[in-house]
Formats: C-alpha cells, structure tokens, sequence
C-alpha cells in the first residue's frame, strides 16, 4: 500500500522553516508572521502524525485526509526554498557583479525585496488558509500524541519444523551445529547470531539445529522464545521460565522475584536458548538480559542462538561474526516450488506448467518464503492463464496470507524510523538489478530534501552514509563492494517490490505503455528503449522533482530535448535531472529557469561542447556531472555556483581556469576524468577549505600534484587512476612542513605506470589517519618506503600487479591494526609471503584476513 511519508515530510519542512528565520534572510515583518503561524500549524499536526499514520489503515476517511495534508506540505516546502533560491540570486548580484569581484557570501546581510517578499507572504498565507480549511476535519479524527511509529504484529514462532518440508539447507544447519559444538573460549554469554533477509529461513534454520539429534544430546535443556518487537526484560524472563516450567506461575511476580526464579531453574545447567526473531538495537536492554545469565554457574557451557534481520543486533549481542543465511540455490528452490503448488507426482502431469514455475522461481531470487508463497497460491490450479498471472506480476500486487512473503517483509520496512522510509521509497527510482553507487544515492536524497539536518562538524554527505549503513544493518541493502570514500550496492528484487509498493504515489517508472499516472507522483524514471517521446500523461503534471532517463534511444536526440523542454514549462520545482549517455548537442538556454535544481547529470553526453549563458542562473546546484562530456573548457558561470558540492569534470583544455577565492567553498567532491590536454592542476587549489575527495582518472598529461594539496587539511580521500605520467615525489623542503597534520584516510594509486614512489609529504602528514591504502598496477614500483609501519590506523592494505616489488617495509608487523592484506599477481613477493613456505609469512600472520594469490 503506497505510502504518506507525512511525518517525514512535516519533519523537513518544520527544520526548513526554523532554518530560514534564524539563519538565512532578513524577512519583512509580514512574512515572518505567516511563517511562524504556519510553523505552529505545522508543528501542531506533526505531533500527532505518528498517531495518524498508526491508524490510516482502519480509516479511509483519515487516510484520504492525510493525502490532502502531504500535497499542502509539498507546496509549503517549495515556497520555503523560493527564499533560499532568492536569497542567492540577490547574493550572487550583490557579490558577483562580474567574475573578477568575488566575496566571501553572508546570507544574514541580503535584504529580499519587497515586491518578492509580498509576493511570499500571499503564497504562505493561501497555505495557511488551506490548513485552517482541513482543521475541522483533521480534528474530528481525535488524534493523540505518540512516539512509537511501528505499526507491527506480534509474530509467534514454535520450536518444531518437519525437516521433510525443508529443501537447501543440509549445510548451512551442519555450520550452526559445529558452531554449537565448540567449547566456548571465555566467560562470555556465549551468543551465535543468525542474520539475513526476512524470509530466507533463519527461523527454519535455528529450527532444524534445535530438534537435532546431536543438539538434544549436548544440550538437556532445551529453551525456544520468540522475541518479537517487545524486548522487554520481565516479559521475556517470564517467557524463559514457562518455557523451562510450564507449570511455573509468574504472570505477577516483580523483576526480582523473577531473576530469582530463573537462577534457580537454570543453576548448574547446561541450556541452548534460541531467541527468535529479535528486533531491539538498544543495547542497554540487552546489557539487561546478559548480566542476569552472566550471574548463572555454569554458563560458559551452554550456549544462545539469536536470529535476526539486523546486522546491529548482532553486533550488540554477540563478539563473534554472525552467521549470513544466503539464499537457496535454484534447483532448491525449484524443489520446493514444486512441493508446494503440486500434489505428490502431480507435476509430470502438467510440464508446461512446470516450465512456467522455473520462471516464476527465478523471481524469488533464492528467497524460500517467496517460492512457498508463489507455490502455495497456484496450489491444484491447473488453468495456464492462472500461472502466466503470477508470473507476469509483481509480487507485492498478489494476495496474500499474514505469514507469506510480502507481509513478513513489509515487517522490516515497518521498523525502519521515519527518515528512512522516504530515502527507501526513493531506491525504486532504478531497475531491478542495477547497481546502486552510493554518492549517487545521497545525493539524489540530497537533492529532494530528504536529509535531516547535519550535527555539528558533520556533513550533508555524513548523514546520507549513516542512512545508507541503516538500511544495510538492517539487510534491505547489501553491499558489493567498499572503495572507501563510496561503495556499490545492490537490493534483492523482493526488497526492491518492496520499494516500488510504498512508494506508488511518489516514484513512477514510465515506458512507452504507460497510461497513467497520479498527477502528484514527485519522481519519474522514463525507462525504455522503445520510448521516443514523451508519453502525454506527463503533460498534465506539475509537481514532478525528479526525472532520470535510462536506456532511452541513443540515437533519438527528440525524447532527451522533450524532457528538458517538459521540466522548463512544467516542472518549476525540479531538483534532480539526470540525462547521462544523452545524445543532445547542446542545453537550451532555458534551463537556466531551472533556479531548484540541485543535481544535474550529464555523465557521457559526449556532444555537449559548451554551456549555455544562462547556466549560472543554476544557483542552487549542488551536484554537477560533466564527465565524458565534449566540454572544451569549464566556464567562469560554473564558479559562481556557489552551492556546489560534488563536481565530476571532462574539459578538452589543457588547463582548468584559476579557482578564485570565495568559489566553491562547499565543494566536498572534485573529479576530473579523462581530461587528457589537461597539464596541471588549477591554480588556487588552496582555497577548497572544504573538499573532502580528489580522484583524478586518466588524465594522461597530467605530471605531478601541486603544492598547494598541502593547505586542504580536510581532504580525506585521494586516488590517482591512469595517469600514466604522474610522479608523486613530494618531498617536504621547509621545516614547517614536516609537521603537517593532514586527515588522509584513503589513497589508491592505480595503472601509475612511472611511479617510483608514494606521495611523502601528504602521507605523512597523514600518518595518524591513513585507514586504507591501494597501490595496484604499478610496475616501476619496486620499494615501499620505510615510514610506512608508522601508520597506526592502517586497517586495510592491497597491492595488486606490483610485479618489480619484492618486500613489505621492516616492521609490518608493528601495524596492529592491520585487518586486511591483499596481494595478487605480484610474484615476488605472493612468494615471499604465502603462508605454507613463505620466509616472512611470520610478519603478517597476525592480520586477521589474508589473501595472497597469482
């Protein structure tokens, strides 16, 4: 059922409004008086939202109300940013009369003017108005004040399972029982977390240990709890105890008078408790439960089993890696597709259905739930249409039982805190089986606002990143691969339905069929080949802030001009366009209407030669791809976009025009790829106060790094990528600067095909920091310097294709911190250091993940 995200929305827009009148402009009096009533408004629904959104879904009438109330506070929103847009127009003609003039910007000094702020205070009023018309209604719905938001079910699991109805999982219940077997190594609550995704089986699996032969044997007691959301500590203590003694009354006794009970069933006794389905990332409460079974004699011989969703509640309970379930392999899954949509032999009757079922399985992606549930819908239908609908559907659309696939997964995005459910509605914004790149992630959610304020001495980009390990802890996502500074992820297809179900009236993806679509849809995925026009149900909206096109046709130039000409006469509040791979020629000068655009993408539109005048009118930008672009030089308009923060450049130039003070001091991103004229890097390099990442990627000319990288003491993330004629000698010549105090946490050095040696004067001053280092295709390399086992917070060293490097730096076993060590197809020293053989596999035995191959 799609979703409000009311309370979400009311959260920003609250933050925006208190934003605006403390920090930003100077108001007329009028304007701040409509503002702080519509604040208190604001404030007055928002407290009892939680309440609102708990109960929409027994009432229709509050349901539709509340749809009413999210296109109000839509509106609220933009005007908000009208001032914040204004507010920079008036800076930018105040401070930037012309290029050569810029200043430092102070947004408390810009006065609007009057006939803007007028023109406010009608639109803020006429909000308002509309508020005050719904307040009846609103109230008449006696709504409360709350604080829990999860709208969940008590689950209940039981200890039994049949082991003839489980498929695929010999292996992984064989790995639980050895886990089971081990003595354990101290006095700790000996704990053996079950992790995965809802529906994968982790119940099923802690079952089958649990009625083992083997387990009963080790184990004389025996205790199965199911946790549920509630992890409270009388509640389960009692829970424990009637587990143990049925007949054991304590429905009254205090917490003490149960922790007394407990120790007396439990003293002396060697015990397995699994506690099932576990929610509670308080670590406090859990600390609860522990310290009570620390007390107990005996203890390290008895052991717990803990099966969750939550990486974090893992972490919490346990000191040792959780067990990942996977899915099921297909011919499992085909197995037990076939056990639960057919009788017994019943499927050598119907082979056209069967082959039908292989493709309905793949669906399920491994995921057991999903093929039972499938399976059991189609149970003795023998009709062909009937499977062709359950194969052709997603499968949120199917009906289903409170315990199959969909509603046992909507559980985990029930959990999920308000702020995080609008950021995973967004992900349905790509295909299933895209790849997700996490910047790109951020800031799409940068973009639309979805970002909670930063904390102090954090920024926009730290939130995303915690939002982002939210939902991997929480497995909604999982993570590919980690580069440092951004990693690649990808969502299982049933948590991508997942997405697309709460989020219909937000996000749309449109191909040439589409018909429909709800007037007040905010984001727009146009994804088909065969689409080479705009389909017309688009010209009727007006509320659109996103728009991406993917795998429209290269050779089409109509569909991508269309769009642009689409978002300038409809869609005035557009913050996010991605037009990467487009085969346009040129932007309209139009687009410089666009004054809420905050994320432009035109990676690879190879035939943009030049900019148009008008796009310094894009004040607001935040993000700006220009990569792989046929951009002959970068125009002195993109540096007075001041609001930038993250900037991919391709220039034909050879050199980048000089950074001038007071320019781009947000920038926290800086790219130049393939820039291969380009000779050095821009003049004023010093004045990026704030960039945290510099990669610079086949820029092939390009020679040394300048000076300058000296003075960006918040620069955190360097890699050089296919400059083949770099060399990074940085030798440190003043006395001053051999105390640098520099905050690098990554560098990766790859295809370097001249470099001898390592950046000394930015590593140094980063010893300290250093957490990654990755020098890889680097064949003139032949020493690594002898300063290197200085770098204390080294957790993760790889070398790769270093083949003139013969050994590791004395002291390499200095670095404590050392977790990961890759080598690979370097051969002298995989020889050196492998473990059976190797004359110095002794110095980096202590690394806990070794891999040394080729």
């Amino acid at each position: 059922m799609a979703e409000t995200f009311l309370f979400n929305i009311a959260e920003r827009v609250v933050e925006k409004i208190v934003v605006l009148t403390v920090d930003e402009v100077r108001l007329a009096f009028n304007v701040k008086t409509d503002l702080k009533k519509l604040e208190d408004t604001m404030i007055s629904i928002k407290a009892v939202l939680l309440d609102a959104e708990r109960q929409q879904h027994q009432n229709e009438k509050l349901r539709l109300c509340m749809w009413k109330l999210r296109d109000i506070f839509y509106d609220a929103e933009n005007v908000i940013d009208d001032f914040k847009c204004e507010a920079l127009r008036k800076e930018d003609a105040i401070n930037h009369p012309s290029i050569n003039n810029l200043k430092v910007r102070v947004f408390g000094s810009c006065c609007l003017p009057l006939s803007f702020s007028s023109k406010m205070s009608h639109k803020i009023k006429a909000i308002n108005r509309r508020l005050g018309e719904l307040a009846t209604e609103w109230n008449s719905f006696d709504l409360r004040q709350c604080s829990e938001n999860r709208h969940v079910f008590r689950r209940e699991t039981i200890s039994f399972v049949d082991s003839s109805d489980v498929i695929g999982r010999d292996e992984d219940k064989e790995n639980i029982i050895s886990m089971l077997m081990k003595p354990s190594e101290d006095q700790n609550v000996p704990v053996i977390p079950i992790v995965g995704l809802g529906g994968l089986g982790k119940t099923t699996l802690a079952q089958l240990a649990f009625n083992d032969d083997r387990v009963t044997s080790l184990f004389p007691l025996k205790i199965w709890v199911c946790v549920s959301e509630e992890f409270d500590l009388s509640r389960l203590l009692k829970l424990i105890i009637q587990s143990v003694n049925k007949e054991e009354r304590c429905d009254d006794l205090t917490l003490e008078a149960l922790q007394a009970c407990l120790r007396s069933l439990l003293n002396h006794k060697k015990f397995l408790l699994v506690l099932d389905d576990v929610w509670n990332e308080n670590q406090a409460k859990w600390v609860e439960l522990r310290n009570l079974l620390r007390s107990m004699d005996g203890l390290s011989q008895s052991k717990i089993i803990v099966t969750t969703r939550s990486w974090k509640v893992a972490s919490i309970m346990s000191s040792i890696p959780a067990y990942e379930l996977k899915g099921l392999h297909l011919e499992d899954c085909l197995a037990l597709f076939t056990k639960w949509a057919f009788n017994d032999g019943d499927e050598r009757q119907y082979p056209n259905l069967v082959r039908i079922g292989e493709e309905i399985v793949k669906k399920c992606k491994g995921v057991p739930l999903a093929v039972r549930t499938l399976g059991s819908l189609l149970f003795q239908k023998t009709d062909k249409s009937d499977w062709i609908y359950i194969r052709d559907n997603e499968i949120w659309t199917l009906e289903q039982k409170e315990n199959d696939m969909f509603p046992v997964l909507k559980l985990s995005y029930n959990y999920l805190p308000s702020h995080l459910k609008r950021c995973f509605a967004l992900l349905s914004l790509y295909k299933k089986d895209e790849m997700y790149y996490s910047d790109r992630v951020i800031q799409l959610w940068m973009a639309n606002g979805l970002l909670e304020h930063p904390k102090q001495n954090q920024e926009w980009e730290d939130v995303g990143k915690r939002y982002l390990n939210e939902l991997l802890s929480r497995c909604l996502i999982e993570k590919e691969r980690d580069f440092g500074f951004y990693f690649i992820f990808k969502m299982h297809d049933l948590v991508h339905d997942l997405a697309l179900d709460v989020s219909q009236k937000e996000c749309k993806t449109v191909n040439f069929e589409t018909e429909r679509v709800d007037e007040n849809v905010r984001h727009l995925l146009l994804c088909d080949e065969k689409l080479v026009e705009v389909p017309r149900v688009l010209e009727e909206m007006k509320n659109v802030q996103t728009i991406i096109i993917r795998d429209a046709s290269e050779e089409s130039k109509t569909i991508h001009e269309s769009v642009i000409n689409l978002c300038v006469s409809n869609f005035k509040y557009l913050r996010a366009l991605e037009l990467s791979h487009s085969p346009l020629a040129a932007l309209p000068n139009s687009i410089g209407t666009l004054k809420h655009l905050r994320d432009l993408d035109l990676d690879e539109c190879r035939g943009i030669r030049e900019l148009p005048r008008s796009f310094y009118n894009l004040r607001s930008l935040q993000s700006l791809n220009l990569g792989d672009t046929g951009l002959k030089q970068l125009p002195d308009s993109v540096q007075r976009l001041i609001e930038l923060r993250h900037l991919v450049i391709t220039i034909e130039a050879t050199h980048l025009k000089e950074i001038r003070a007071g320019c781009w001091t947000s920038l926290q991103y800086l790219k130049l790829v393939r820039c291969i004229k380009l000779e050095c890097l821009p003049e004023g390099m010093q004045y990026l106060k704030s960039l945290g990442t510099l990669v610079l990627s086949y820029c092939i000319r390009l020679v040394s790094l300048p000076w300058s990288l000296k003075f960006l003491t918040k620069l955190e993330h360097l890699e050089i990528i296919g400059c083949s004629k770099i060399n990074l000698e940085m030798e440190a010549e003043e006395e001053e600067e051999k105390d640098l105090q520099l905050s690098l946490k990554t560098l990766s050095l790859e295809s370097l095909s001249i470099l001898t040696d390592l950046p000394r004067l930015l590593l140094q001053g980063s010893s300290s920091t250093l957490q990654q280092l990755r020098i890889s295709i680097c064949p003139h390399l032949s020493g690594l310097p002898a300063w290197l086992p200085n770098f204390t917070s080294l957790h993760k060293l790889e070398i790769m294709g270093c083949i003139n490097l013969s050994a590791l730096p004395e002291g390499i076993d200095r670095l404590t911190n050392l977790r990961e060590l890759t080598i690979g197809r370097c051969p002298q020293l995989s020889k050196r250091y492998k473990q059976n053989g190797g004359e110095d596999w002794h110095k980096i035995a202590h690394i806990q993940k070794i891999d040394i191959f080729g």
